[in-house]
């Protein structure tokens, strides 16, 4: 058996692990797991996954792997529920009879987006879809697991690389003269950099010898201040326009979510409380706009 390694990271092919991995390995000995790593950590396949951990030895995972395709999850139910509850609770049951930590990443769309305040994290759940209502199971699979475990919902996730709304808009800023932006929904986009920074803060805890380790539970975590769509895409284009990113940027029409109709619905709302997450795990804040200029910033 190879010696235990600190870290195992599931969904390392990912925007959130693919950072992970490049910060942490430079510190720690981390493994990456993906579906295409030898061995294979396919969340679509749970009764593979015992082994494929046990083979490793972890001292704590990082399960940043889900079905996030909102969408093609309303057609695709089943697969969406392997992969975002029933394998988060079989990595789960792991941890416990292992006892090692589980920081598990879930999301806004667990709120069906009726309120007007931030969501804390006793508000009642009520996703919406199929994508909210697996990631919901798979944070009830792991707490009924009795694992120590970490599960940081957040929201409107981008990275300066991989498929998300960021990199989306910066592709159509090449491609079309006119764009049209939803602006009825309102969240907190949250950079993966600021994710993978405070997920460090709580390693290092993790790592310090202590009788008293953070508390288990669920908690908000993503960056600051709140924004509409349309507005996060305006201050995409006139930062990228800023730092040479792009030439020229698209006109923008705003529109409602009835003008742009999709398979799943969105909830309008979905910004998310933080004050746990500072109090409890002493983790940071950075705001939305901040974590897009240091985004962009690596871009330029």
């Amino acid at each position: 058996m190879p010696d235990p390694t600190p870290v195992l990271i599931l969904g390392a092919a990912g925007q959130l692990g693919h950072e992970l991995m490049a910060h942490l390995r430079a510190d720690l000995p981390v493994v990456a797991g993906t579906r295409h790593t030898s061995p294979a950590f396919d969340l679509a396949a749970p009764n593979s996954l015992h082994d494929a951990i046990h083979s490793v030895a972890p001292k704590l995972i990082i399960n940043c792997a889900a079905y996030t395709a909102v969408d093609k999850a309303e057609s695709e139910p089943e697969l969406a529920e392997t992969v975002n509850a029933i394998s988060p609770g079989v990595i789960a049951e792991y941890c416990a009879q292992a006892r090692i930590p589980l920081i598990h990443y879930s999301t806004d769309y667990v709120f069906d987006g009726s309120a007007h305040h931030p969501y804390t994290e006793e508000d009642r759940t009520a996703p919406l879809g199929v994508y909210g209502r697996t990631k919901l199971l798979g944070e009830q699979a792991i707490a009924a697991s009795g694992c120590q475990h970490y599960i940081f919902r957040t929201s409107w996730v981008y990275a300066a690389h991989g498929q998300n709304f960021l990199n989306t808009m910066l592709r159509l800023a090449t491609e079309r003269d006119a764009l049209s932006i939803v602006e009825d929904q309102k969240g907190s986009p949250t950079w993966t950099g600021f994710l993978v920074r405070e997920t460090t803060r709580l390693l290092k805890q993790l790592q310090e010898p202590s009788h008293n380790p953070p508390a288990s539970g669920v908690y908000h975590l993503t960056c600051s201040g709140e924004t509409t769509w349309y507005d996060f895409a305006a201050n995409i284009f006139e930062i990228a326009l800023q730092r040479g990113i792009i030439e020229r940027a698209p006109k923008l029409t705003a529109i409602t979510s009835d003008q742009y109709p999709t398979p799943a619905n969105r909830p309008h709302y979905s910004v998310l409380d933080n004050s746990k997450v500072r109090q409890q795990l002493q983790l940071q804040s950075m705001h939305w706009k901040e974590a897009l200029e240091n985004c962009l910033r690596h871009k330029a």
